[in-house]
C-alpha cells in the first residue's frame, strides 16, 4: 500500500521543483494538499483498508503531508524573495523619490517669547542663569526686604508647602540672591544675568490671570551703574523685541526690592500709539517692572552698597505673546488645546 503514497510524493516534489510563480504554487497546493487533492483522497481511503492496516497508513499519509506543507512554506519563501529581487532590479521602487512629509509640531508661543528675550539679552552681554521653582521663605521674601508682617507680602497669595519655611516662588526675584551669591565672588565681580522660570501664585483663574506663569527676571551688578543705564538698557530691549521705532516711557512705581522703582511702558505696537482695545485706547502698553537694586538687597547677596550698585527688572513673556497676538485669554497657554496651538 506503499506505492501510491511513494508516487504521489514524487509526483509532487518533481512538479514543485518547477513552479516559478505564486499563481502556479496556488494551482500546485489545490492539486496535492486541498481537500480534494491527492493527499486527500489517500486520507479517504483508510476506510476502506483492513483494521490491522489502517494505523501504519495513515501514519504514512501524515508524514507525506507534513513532508509537503514544509517543501509548500519553502518553495513560497523563495517565489516571494525573487519577485522582490526582480522589483529592485527593475526600477519598480524608485528610492529617489521624496517620501510623504512627517508632520512636525511647533514651539509653544510662550517657548517662542522665551527664546527672542534670551536672543536680545544675550546680545546684550546677558546669560542665563536658572534658579529654582521650590523656594525658602527667606530668599523669597526676607532677603528681598520683605521682613515678616511686610504689607507688600499680601500682594502676592503664595502656595506653602507642609514646612511654613519652603514655598513655590511667587516671582523669579529670589533668584537675584542666588545668582549674585554664587556668580558674584563673595561681592566681588561684576554680573549680568536674566532669570528665566516658572512662578506660581494662589489667584482665581480668569481670562487675565492663572496660577501659574512665567517670568523673566534680569540682574546687573557693577560700578557706578545709575539709572541712565536701566532706561537705555531698557529702550534698547523695547527697539530689538518690537520694532527700531518703539517708543518708551518710565513711570514712577514701587518695589521692595529697588529703589527707586519705575514701570515700563511702550507704545502700542499693535495701533501705533493711536489707542486700540487690546492697549484700552492709552496708546501705551505695560511691559516690566524694574528700579536700582535696594541697599538692603545689595547687602543680602553679598554686595558693598557703597561701592557697588545695580538694577534690576521683570517682564512677563506670556502677557507679552498676549498683546504681539491679540489673544484674549490666558488659559490658553496652559489648555493644551491644538486648536490654539497650531496657529503658531
Amino acid at each position: 500500500m506503499s506505492n501510491p503514497i511513494e508516487q504521489i510524493r514524487g509526483e509532487a516534489l518533481q512538479s514543485l521543483a518547477s513552479v516559478t510563480d505564486s499563481e502556479t504554487l496556488a494551482a500546485w497546493r489545490g492539486k496535492f494538499l486541498g481537500r480534494r487533492g491527492a493527499v486527500g483522497k489517500l486520507f479517504g481511503q483508510i476506510g476502506s483498508l483492513p483494521q490491522a492496516e489502517r494505523a501504519a497508513f495513515g501514519q504514512q499519509v501524515n508524514a507525506l503531508q507534513a513532508e509537503l506543507d514544509a517543501a509548500f512554506d519553502a518553495r513560497e519563501t523563495l517565489i516571494q524573495s525573487q519577485a522582490m529581487a526582480r522589483d529592485l532590479e527593475e526600477g519598480d521602487i524608485d528610492i529617489s523619490l521624496p517620501a510623504r512629509p512627517r508632520r512636525r509640531g511647533g514651539l509653544h508661543p510662550s517657548t517662542r517669547t522665551h527664546r527672542e528675550f534670551q536672543a536680545i539679552w544675550a546680545d546684550m552681554g546677558f546669560h542665563v542663569y536658572q534658579s529654582r521653582d521650590v523656594e525658602e521663605d527667606e530668599l523669597n521674601f526676607s532677603l528681598l526686604n520683605l521682613p515678616p508682617h511686610h504689607p507688600a507680602r499680601d500682594m502676592q497669595d503664595t502656595f506653602y508647602t507642609a514646612d511654613s519655611r519652603v514655598l513655590l516662588r511667587t516671582h523669579t526675584s529670589p533668584g537675584q540672591i542666588r545668582a549674585m551669591r554664587e556668580l558674584g565672588a563673595g561681592g566681588s565681580k561684576p554680573i549680568r544675568v536674566i532669570l528665566p522660570g516658572m512662578c506660581y501664585r494662589q489667584e482665581q483663574i480668569t481670562a487675565r490671570s492663572e496660577i501659574q506663569f512665567t517670568q523673566v527676571e534680569g540682574l546687573a551688578i557693577g560700578r557706578n551703574i545709575r539709572m541712565s543705564d536701566l532706561k537705555g538698557t531698557i529702550a534698547e530691549f523695547a527697539k530689538r523685541m518690537y520694532s527700531p521705532e518703539a517708543k518708551v516711557r518710565f513711570r514712577a512705581s514701587y518695589f521692595p526690592f529697588t529703589e527707586p522703582s519705575m514701570e515700563v511702558d511702550v507704545e502700542c505696537f499693535l495701533c501705533g500709539g493711536e489707542g486700540c482695545r487690546v492697549c484700552k485706547y492709552t496708546g501705551w502698553l505695560e511691559i516690566a517692572g524694574s528700579g536700582m537694586v535696594h541697599p538692603t538687597v545689595l547687602r543680602n547677596g553679598g554686595y558693598d552698597p557703597s561701592e557697588w550698585s545695580g538694577f534690576a527688572f521683570g517682564m512677563g513673556p506670556e502677557r507679552i505673546t498676549m498683546l504681539k497676538h491679540g489673544i484674549q485669554d490666558i488659559r490658553y497657554f496652559w489648555s493644551n488645546d491644538l486648536r490654539f496651538l497650531q496657529q503658531f
